[in-house]
């Protein structure tokens, strides 16, 4: 009977241990997460992205330029590019970020490619695409400041070409895709991608990306490839197969060119496993319109919505900013209202 007692005591104190180390490995799961980050991944993720360091020519280099980005709020112009080979090529997508590590928010503002800009460096105006290919990153972030009359802190350039081998090595992604996407113009390449599955290829994908025969023109293209990074972003957060990490790690290195040092990269990933991380996203509102002697087509910038822009991008910059305030262009005035958060340009 003794003995009885003895292993009953035993086993509820083992049971009673086993609920408390339960209960304190869920309120560490964020810590642990990073810990597990550091034994299996920190080194992993500095030598993927080793060559992908890229610094601009005309800003500060080393721990100058990237002593706050596991603290304070940062900008980043993200830029996808569709190069081939070993072509420039043109940013396609252009997103002002706005990343706040502590609180692990992020604005995302989608500037559209045709987007009638000063391009910095060549003096005169144009698409601001075409920044990229004529001055490389370094024209691209300043034209990109000059319209939106706010600091880039760092940029990320995209190939998406790389980005197939992605996809696939997650098992497809998912995309809003409401009916048949079928290119079929006499200049363009040919292909079609069925509407509503529940996933999409590497090749799929890309093909939602560059389809440009819609009615939408522009603005459509720019919130096909914002879909696009956030499938791509959500689908690579919630990974639970630590094991393709590495491989996918290898993949984004060879396609990804960033001013933000590797050791930096490293920080900035494990501070995102500890806060979580929530996107808002926005495009640049506007109207396409044919000008010139040339006569092309050309997306002018609302100046109402990009003054309201700029004093989004300024509110998120501040660190003092509460989570309350951490919104898009109208979605407060919405909420204030009683009406949905949900438009067609926040996520």
């Amino acid at each position: 009977m003794r003995k009885y007692r003895r292993l009953k005591v035993i086993l509820i104190s083992s049971f009673m241990v086993l609920i408390v180390a339960a209960g304190v490995i869920y309120a560490n799961r964020g810590a642990l997460s990073a810990l597990g980050y550091d034994i299996f991944l920190s080194d992993k993720v500095e030598a993927s992205f080793a060559d992908s360091y890229k610094p601009l020519t005309d800003r500060p280099v080393g721990d100058e330029a990237n002593a706050n980005v596991v603290k304070d709020p940062f900008s980043m112009l993200l830029m996808g590019v569709d190069a081939r080979a070993q072509e420039r090529g043109r940013s396609d997508t252009l997103i002002y970020t706005v990343v706040r590590p502590k609180d692990g928010k992020v604005l995302m503002v989608s500037i559209p490619r045709d987007t009638y800009a000063e391009i910095v460096g060549k003096d005169k105006k144009d698409k601001i695409t075409h920044a990229y290919a004529f001055g490389g990153p370094e024209m691209a972030v300043n034209s990109v400041e000059k319209l939106l009359d706010a600091k880039v802190d760092h940029y990320a350039s995209i190939n998406f070409q790389g980005f197939v081998k992605v996809v696939d090595t997650l098992g497809g992604i998912p995309l809003p895709i409401g009916k048949d996407i079928v290119n079929k113009g006499a200049d363009h390449e040919k292909f079609t991608v069925k509407a509503n599955k529940d996933s999409y290829s590497g090749v799929e994908a890309l093909n939602y990306v560059r389809y440009r025969e819609d009615a939408g023109g522009d603005m459509s293209r720019t919130e096909r490839n914002r879909a696009f990074l956030e499938a791509l972003v959500h689908k690579t957060s919630s990974l639970q197969q630590w094991n393709k990490i590495p491989e996918i790690l290898g993949i984004v290195g060879d396609n990804f060119k960033t001013d933000i040092a590797p050791s930096s990269m490293s920080d900035l990933a494990k501070q995102f496993l500890q806060v979580g991380h929530e996107i808002k996203s926005y495009t640049l509102k506007g109207e396409g319109k044919r000008m010139g002697d040339q006569n092309l087509w050309y997306y002018l910038a609302d100046e109402t919505d990009l003054a309201a822009v700029k004093s989004t991008i300024a509110t998120w910059m501040n660190p003092e900013t509460p989570e309350s305030e951490l919104v898009v262009p109208g979605e407060k005035d919405q909420t204030t209202q009683g009406g949905s958060t949900s438009n067609n340009n926040a996520a």
